[in-house]
C-alpha cells in the first residue's frame, strides 16, 4: 500500500485524486471538464496531466511515488478495456493502455458504480465484512456487488445493474427502455418527479413552502424536509418510496445475503431516516430469523470522493 492516483471519469467531469490507499484519503485532486463525446486519446492525456498536477500538489513524484492509476468509468468494463460507455460514445476503448503510455504507471479500471461499492467494502462502512452490496441513488440508480474482497463482474463484465431489477411489473418506463425498474421508482430523479406530481395535487402542502412557491426547486431532501415539519402529503411521499427502495433491497438480500448492504449517492445523506426503517422492512421480507444473522444495511461512508479513493485502491493492487 501507499500513494496511487485515483481517476472518477464521469460524463461531466474527469477528477483525479492522490490517494493515501493505506488511510483511504484523498490528499490532493483536481478535476476537468470531460466534454464528452470526445476521443480516448484526449481523455487520457487529460488523465495524465491531472494525475501530474495532482502530485505536484501533494508534493509526491509521479513517476517514484505512486504504485499505480486505477480508474472509475461508466459503461462496461472488462479487462480493462471500456467495451460500451454511452455518455462518453465509446465502444472498445483500451483506456488503461492509453493512460499507461503517458504515465508511466500500470492503471487498472472498473465500472464507476462497481469501484464505489469495493470502495466502501475495503475501507468504508464494510470493513472488514467478507460481502457487500451497493445501491447508489442518483440521477439513477447503479450498483455494486463484492464478495470475497472481489469486485463482482459478472462473466463479462455486465453484472450488478442493480437499478433495473423489477419492483412492479409493467410500471414506470424507466431511462432504460424497461418498465419497473427500481431506478424508476428509487432514483433521486424519480423522487424529484414525484414530489412535484404531489405537490402540483397539493397546494396547500409545506413543501411548497420549503420552494419558496417554486417547483423548480424541489430536490431529493425537499420530500425529507417537509415529512420532518410534520407535512402528510411528504410523509406519504416518503414511505412510498422506502417501501419501494426495500422491495429491492429485499430481493438483492435473499438472493446475496451480503454482510452489508449500503445506500450512496444524495439520498444516502439522509442516514438512519432512511436506513432504520429499510431495514426493518427488510428484515420482514427475507429469510433470516436471528438479527445477528441478518444483512446490516447502512449509509456510504465515502461520499463524493468514493469514486477517487475507489479507483485509487484499485490501482494499488495492480
Amino acid at each position: 500500500m501507499g500513494y496511487s492516483i485515483g481517476v472518477d471519469l464521469g460524463g461531466t467531469n474527469i477528477a483525479v485524486g492522490v490517494v493515501d490507499t493505506e488511510n483511504a484519503q484523498v490528499i490532493a485532486k483536481d478535476s476537468v471538464k470531460t466534454n464528452a463525446p470526445r476521443a480516448a486519446e484526449l481523455i487520457a492525456d487529460d488523465i495524465a496531466m491531472l494525475s501530474a498536477s495532482v502530485c505536484e500538489k501533494a508534493g509526491l513524484s509521479l513517476k517514484s511515488d505512486v504504485i499505480g492509476i486505477g480508474i472509475a468509468s461508466p459503461g462496461v468494463i472488462f479487462n480493462n478495456v471500456v467495451y460500451t460507455a454511452f455518455n462518453l460514445g465509446w465502444r472498445n476503448v483500451p483506456l488503461c493502455d492509453l493512460v499507461s503510455e503517458r504515465t508511466g504507471l500500470r492503471a487498472h479500471m472498473g465500472n464507476d458504480a462497481n469501484v464505489a461499492a469495493y470502495a466502501e467494502a475495503v475501507a468504508g462502512c464494510g470493513k472488514g465484512c467478507s460481502s457487500l452490496v451497493m445501491l447508489t441513488l442518483g440521477t439513477g440508480v447503479g450498483g455494486g456487488i463484492v464478495i470475497g474482497g472481489k469486485i463482482w463482474e459478472g462473466f463479462r463484465g455486465a453484472a450488478a445493474e442493480l437499478g433495473h431489477i423489477i419492483i412492479h411489473k409493467d410500471g414506470r418506463l424507466c431511462s432504460c427502455g424497461k418498465r419497473g425498474c427500481l431506478e424508476a421508482y428509487c432514483s433521486a430523479s424519480a423522487l424529484i418527479k414525484e414530489t412535484k406530481h404531489r405537490m402540483i395535487d397539493n397546494p396547500s402542502s409545506l413543501l411548497w413552502n420549503l420552494t419558496s412557491g417554486d417547483i423548480g426547486r424541489v430536490g431529493g431532501k425537499t420530500a425529507f424536509d417537509a415529512m420532518r415539519m410534520g407535512d402528510d402529503v411528504a410523509r406519504e411521499i416518503v414511505e412510498e418510496y422506502i417501501d419501494d427502495l426495500a422491495v429491492g433491497a429485499s430481493n438483492l438480500v435473499n438472493v446475496l445475503q451480503p454482510e452489508v448492504l449500503c445506500f450512496g449517492g444524495g439520498i444516502s445523506y439522509e442516514g438512519e431516516t432512511l436506513t432504520l426503517p429499510i431495514a426493518k422492512k427488510v428484515a420482514e421480507q427475507t429469510y433470516v430469523e436471528k438479527e445477528e444473522n441478518r444483512t446490516r444495511i447502512l449509509p456510504a461512508k465515502f461520499r463524493n470522493d468514493a469514486g477517487i479513493i475507489g479507483a485509487g485502491i484499485l490501482g494499488a493492487d495492480v
